[in-house]
C-alpha cells in the first residue's frame, strides 16, 4: 500500500476526526473509503432520492397543482 500526505485546514481535520471517531475507524480509513467511492463513481454523486433520479422530469407536465390533496380528484380513486 502506498503512502501519501495531504494538508488540511484545521476545521476540516476536526470534522474528519469527528466522523472517523463516530464510525470507529481511523481518519486514514475514512479518507481511503471516500477516495475509493469517488473513483468508483467517476466523481458523480450517487442519487439520494427518487426525486434526484428524475429531477430533469420533475415539473415537465402540465396539470393541476393540487392533484394529490384535492378531494375532487380523489373521489373515484381506488374504485
Amino acid at each position: 500500500m502506498k503512502t501519501i500526505s495531504l494538508k488540511l485546514a484545521d476545521t476540516f481535520d476536526a470534522e474528519l476526526a469527528a466522523v472517523a471517531r463516530q464510525r470507529g475507524i481511523s481518519k486514514s480509513a475514512l479518507i481511503r473509503d471516500a477516495v475509493e467511492t469517488f473513483l468508483r463513481t467517476n466523481g458523480r454523486e450517487e442519487p439520494s432520492s427518487a426525486l434526484s433520479l428524475a429531477e430533469d422530469l420533475a415539473g415537465c407536465l402540465a396539470g393541476p397543482g393540487d392533484l394529490s390533496s384535492n378531494p375532487d380528484y380523489l373521489r373515484e380513486f381506488g374504485r
